[in-house]
């Protein structure tokens, strides 16, 4: 039994039109959709089809993730338009600068599987950084999707009235792969507002994120491809051009999904066998008329374009066609304009993506909490035929089949993280780490841990003898988070003045080493990342002690509280004030450090 969004998705309840816009900014290619919402209405998904100079419009229309820059900075062309002849040729006259793949500027530096460093990608003009350029390509996509949502609405109302009725009332949701965090998001808010979609003041309410393997899953019960009416779960594995992103779920019950393994995200993308393809094609040409810098892009584009999508058999010879009759070098296998490889080194191209996306099929298999015995693929890559029939038969053997849903597999993410926001299926997530909080702890002389550290210990207000760098653990990794479920732990403040808690602040800070739960931030100190940090003036909470030498200070008691059962981070402290909780707005303050006393 599959299920229906169509059948399942309810009328919005909204007093006022709306307007939702999602938006994937993808390595390679980017999209957009978006739906009208309407009081009374069942809303409808719809894409963004048509974009300025691009050729192919309709349901699959993505456009290219290219920006060029004059020597001034200024943006000259973006999308397909990046793409015009007549531009390219007025690029290479006045020194433009092409700027692609910026996305994986902004990954995360300790993502697992990352052996990724910056001068493997294309580089930044040196006046731009990766979030700058990030926020001119959103400022172009949020502009194109506009005009098309315009012109759309002067088909229903005359004049700007169908405009005029939205503008005022437009929400976002930015997809981002699998192992984009906290950080990572901030970057991409911050984006949105210097592109223009929102003013600062409303982009904690106004933009929303969605990892693209939660998008990927809504996509797929959009189109009816995944059966709920089993006792077994499914991977959904999003290949992509820049990540590979894979999500394990299991249908808990009507219109509802939990996560059952730790997602993953591989820096494995089609732009890394393009990578590879431009490392063997350099050494090849070497030393050729065909081994010059523009020869190899130009070969590499042609790669991009057709080889690499046609390729299926690595018994089979692969030819990229390049050039033209007159193109001949024997010694290095070009004929006729076209460059043959044989087909067991291109799969070689192809396999360390293969490897490393059946490795973590096999991790997700042995973590899940559910069986899993279906592997479902989207993304841009994922039409690769060579990919997915080896994939198919490393997955049989598993007891695993594999699948991909008809239609527009590249506009999986844009029209997922839509129906992530309206449908809403999954309720169950799974934390990707341990997450917790830097605290000071009371000395104990007693303990040789705290003896190797004595020489750290300081003393609070009240005489207490502590030592700050441990660590707190407030989520465990691998736990099972329920949307509405809170975590939260107790921890008290001392200061020597009550001004001194006018900014009381926690650190969240996510754990990625090997023990279980640990004790001390010094031990490894590279497996602690700071992924956000609350703040609150906790004056009127605090209480007036005296030292055995009636030596003032104050103190105040607060819980920090983790909300991870969404997509987005939330955290906040409480505490007790005239009899009530108050807890603090979910302001969030990045990479700010603090230590607090338990």
């Amino acid at each position: 039994m599959t299920m229906s969004t169509a059948n399942s998705r309810k009328p919005y309840h909204g007093l006022c039109r709306k307007l939702v816009i999602a938006f994937d900014v993808g390595t390679t290619f980017s999209g957009a959709s978006f739906a009208i919402l309407d009081p009374g209405q069942v809303p409808k998904i719809q894409g963004v089809t048509r974009f300025p100079a691009q050729v192919k419009v309709g349901g699959n229309c993505k456009i290219p993730s290219i920006i060029y820059y004059d020597q001034e900075g200024n943006v000259r062309a973006a999308g397909a338009e990046a793409r015009d002849e007549a531009f390219l040729e007025q690029a290479e006259d006045e020194g433009f600068t092409k700027v692609e793949w910026f996305k994986l500027h902004l990954r995360p530096k300790g993502l697992e599987t990352s052996r990724v460093r910056d001068s493997d990608l294309p580089s930044l003009p040196p006046n731009k950084s990766a979030l700058r350029v990030f926020a001119d390509f959103l400022q172009y996509l949020h502009k194109c999707t506009i005009k098309f949502i315009q012109e759309l609405g002067a088909l229903y109302a005359p004049g700007t009235e169908f405009w005029n009725s939205l503008q005022d009332n437009i929400e976002f949701i930015l997809s981002h792969p699998n192992g984009w965090e906290g950080p990572q998001q901030k970057l991409m808010r911050r984006a949105a507002v210097l592109a223009g979609l929102v003013a600062e003041d409303a982009s904690q309410t106004r933009i929303h994120f969605v990892t693209e393997g939660e998008a990927s899953l809504h996509f797929c019960i959009m189109n009816d491809k995944v059966n709920t009416g089993t006792s077994s779960g499914l991977i959904i594995v999003d290949m992509g051009g820049g990540t590979i992103d894979l999500s394990a779920y299991y249908p808990s019950g009507q219109n509802s999904f939990e996560e059952i393994a730790r997602t993953r995200c591989l820096l494995q993308g089609s732009v890394y066998v393009s990578h590879r393809a431009r490392a063997y094609l350099k050494e090849k040409l070497s030393g050729s008329k065909y081994g010059t810098d523009e020869d190899i892009n130009q070969i590499v584009q042609v790669f991009d374009k057709t080889t690499k999508v046609v390729f299926r058999d690595s018994s089979s010879p692969a030819f990229i066609r390049f050039g033209t009759t007159r193109d001949r070098d024997p010694n290095v296998d070009i004929r006729n304009g076209q460059l043959k490889l044989a087909g067991d080194v291109v799969d070689k191209f192809f396999e360390p993506s293969l490897r490393e996306t059946i490795q973590a099929i096999k991790e997700m298999r042995e973590e899940s909490t559910k069986n899993l015995t279906s592997v479902l693929l989207v993304g841009g890559f994922s039409p690769n035929e060579w990919l997915f029939t080896s994939l198919q038969q490393a997955l049989v053997p598993l007891g695993m089949s594999l699948s991909r849903p008809d239609g527009h597999l590249n506009k999986a993410v844009p029209d997922g993280a839509l129906s992530f926001h309206l449908d809403h299926f999954v309720s169950v997530r799974v934390s990707k780490y341990t997450y917790g909080t830097k605290i000071s702890v009371k000395y104990d002389s007693t303990d040789p841990e705290h003896r190797r550290r004595s020489h750290f210990i300081t003393t609070k207000p009240s005489g207490t003898k502590v030592l700050p760098s441990a660590f707190d653990e407030i989520l465990a990794k691998d736990t099972r988070v329920h949307e509405v479920k809170e975590f939260s732990r107790n921890y008290r403040m001392e200061a020597a003045s009550l001004e001194l808690l006018k900014t009381v602040n926690a650190d969240i800070i996510s754990y990625r080493g090997k023990y279980g739960t640990p004790e001390w931030i010094d031990v490894e100190p590279h497996t602690f990342s700071t992924l956000c940090s609350v703040v609150v003036d906790a004056r009127k909470a605090a209480k007036n002690q005296r030292t055995a030498l009636s030596r003032s200070y104050y103190t105040v008691d607060f819980k920090v509280i983790l909300l991870l059962g969404l997509t987005e981070m939330k955290a906040q402290i409480s505490w007790i004030e005239d009899g009530m909780e108050r807890r603090s707005p979910a302001t969030v303050v990045y990479d700010v450090g603090m230590s607090v006393i338990r």
